[in-house]
């Protein structure tokens, strides 16, 4: 987008950033995302890189649009989230059916921090409704940097790739 002298400096101008927490499915999927549409990419990941398949793959530490990943002091999976929350200017979080306890705590966490979030059952919607969603979402709340959270691949299977396919429709 061209930036005209009229325009103010603070108009909204889409996602700038996605941060994840690395985990399998919507963390990952989100990545994937960002790194398809060029866009930076980054978060709060457990300390040691932790993740349901043992440790976040190396691809994910490099590229043109890594934009920090950094490691939190703790294993636990609450404390980056609650960092990945407070992060952003709003967070999806991706299920295929009821919230896990995960994604629960980050809705507890976007509460506890007044941040917009939105919730996307994908057994409900179809990839191209979610994107429609999503979109609609960030517009709503000029969000810069999207948390994108949600279940792991282990108990929703396909979702990394869903999610992927989610933020693809919904930004382009």
């Amino acid at each position: 987008m061209e930036r005209s002298d009229e325009q103010d400096d603070d108009e909204y101008e889409g996602v700038q950033k996605i941060l994840g927490g690395g985990q399998t499915g919507a963390d990952r999927g989100g990545w994937d995302a960002a790194r398809d549409l060029r866009l930076k990419y980054g978060g709060w990941v457990p300390n040691g890189r932790r993740a349901e398949d043992g440790t976040i793959p190396g691809m994910y530490f490099e590229g043109p649009y890594l934009n920090g990943i950094w490691e939190t002091l703790d294993t636990d999976y609450r404390a980056r989230t609650e960092l990945n929350v407070a992060a952003s200017n709003g967070t999806v979080v991706f299920t295929r059916g009821p919230l896990t306890p995960g994604s629960k705590i980050t809705v507890v966490y976007a509460g506890r921090l007044g941040r917009p979030l939105l919730h996307v059952d994908l057994s409900k919607h179809s990839l191209d409704a979610a994107g429609k969603l999503v979109a609609e979402f960030v517009r709503k709340n000029e969000t810069r940097i999207l948390n994108v959270a949600g279940s792991r691949e282990s108990s929703a299977p396909g979702l990394q790739r869903d999610v992927k396919a989610v933020i693809l429709n919904a930004f382009f």
